[in-house]
């Protein structure tokens, strides 16, 4: 097989190169560029965030539901289309706004379109509640470059909040099947017991989250907002408590998981808060869960996934572990930047740890993702 041919064998391939390396270079213009306002959050939730999700369904649905992988020039044709959004935003104040929003917005329709056969046709349909998500995130698309056009700053920042809120349900949804699973598998390996998903606590999880997003987004007053963030964190803690992630301390592959979620924890903590004391900004769950929960359930997933599925050992490189603390730093010092306000140094800093995470992740495994897989093994996952 061909380097060009291998890029192409798997979703993860080009969309966790891409997303990998596009992250830190987003990060990198904001700082430095002048770019038009709400640039920086579209391009985290509808261009890096998207392409990791891209990689991420691509390559486990079509395992999970029997399917057959999307390869070749279909994948190709996703990847362009987000490329082709990427440079749209990019050059967004020099292109008419309707080609600008029929650019940016084409990947996720397209990828939904891709999806429903496979997700109707698989052995579990309980993967058909990736579809509302998607769906979510494609509308929010649409409606931040509607505002746009009818300039309204407002409208099109909500836009931004309803994408988070789909990538958290998404987030909710994949990393609760993952992270127990994964875990499940190590503990009994090791003779220890573990939970099985507890079904109506899920059907829970999820009602919890739509009510918290519907909440949010519609503004509900102070009571109503804590109420449905305080539900929702109970709800999930006692989800992640059964899955005794304490004892995966010394596997880098599963404590990333459990440590992500413990930032999505504090996500909903930080959301009550903020309804009851202005210490606590109103954007500061957004930074806990992007930076923090999702950075890394991200880097840590992106990792698993390039080793297993290319046939590489799952040992993680130690320059990948620093990434990962890398990630937790991000987080704790961007919040420390909205809750402190100690000054711009802070932000910085934040970003400057962020990006330095996927660059190495790109530096460590950008290579292994262009060339051929090696032989599979039938080694148990840790």
């Amino acid at each position: 097989m061909t380097l060009r041919a291998a890029l192409w064998s798997s979703g993860f391939r080009p969309f966790f190169l891409l997303g990998a390396t596009y992250g830190p270079l987003a990060v990198g213009l904001w700082m430095l560029a002048p770019l038009p306002p709400l640039w920086h959050g579209h391009e985290m939730v509808y261009g890096f965030a998207v392409a990791i999700v891209c990689g991420v369904l691509l390559t486990a649905l079509p395992s999970w539901t029997g399917a057959a992988e999307l390869r070749g020039a279909p994948l190709a044709a996703l990847a362009v289309l987000w490329l082709l959004g990427r440079a749209a935003m990019f050059w967004s104040e020099a292109m008419p706004r309707t080609v600008v929003a029929l650019l940016d917005c084409a990947l996720l329709p397209a990828l939904c379109m891709l999806l429903a056969p496979v997700l109707g046709s698989g052995r579990k349909r309980l993967f058909l509640w990736t579809l509302p998500p998607l769906l979510a995130l494609a509308a929010g698309n649409v409606l931040f470059h509607v505002a746009l056009a009818r300039g309204s700053a407002e409208n099109a920042a909500w836009a931004i909040r309803l994408g988070v809120h789909a990538l958290a349900f998404l987030f909710s949804l994949y990393g609760g099947l993952l992270a127990p699973a994964f875990t499940r598998i190590y503990l009994r390996a090791r003779g220890e017991p573990a939970a099985a998903i507890h079904v109506p606590l899920e059907y829970a999880t999820a009602g919890a989250m739509v009510l918290f997003a519907a909440a949010d987004l519609a503004f509900a007053g102070p009571g109503w907002m804590a109420g449905a963030a305080l539900l929702a964190l109970a709800v999930q803690g006692m989800r992640a408590l059964r899955w005794r992630g304490w004892r995966t301390a010394g596997e880098p592959l599963l404590w990333t998981l459990h440590l992500g979620f413990l930032w999505f924890l504090a996500m909903f903590a930080l959301r009550a808060l903020a309804e009851v004391t202005p210490v606590v900004p109103q954007d500061a769950w957004t930074h806990a869960f992007t930076l923090g929960a999702l950075g890394l359930v991200m880097t840590g997933l992106m990792t698993r996934v390039v080793l297993r599925h290319t046939g590489r050992p799952l040992v993680v490189a130690p320059a990948m572990r620093a990434a990962y603390w890398l990630v937790f730093a991000a987080a704790l010092l961007r919040l420390a930047y909205s809750v402190l306000g100690l000054g711009d140094w802070l932000l910085r800093a934040s970003a400057l740890a962020w990006s330095g995470a996927f660059v190495i992740y790109v530096a460590l495994y950008g290579s292994t993702l262009v060339r051929p897989s090696l032989p599979r093994t039938s080694a148990a996952l840790p």
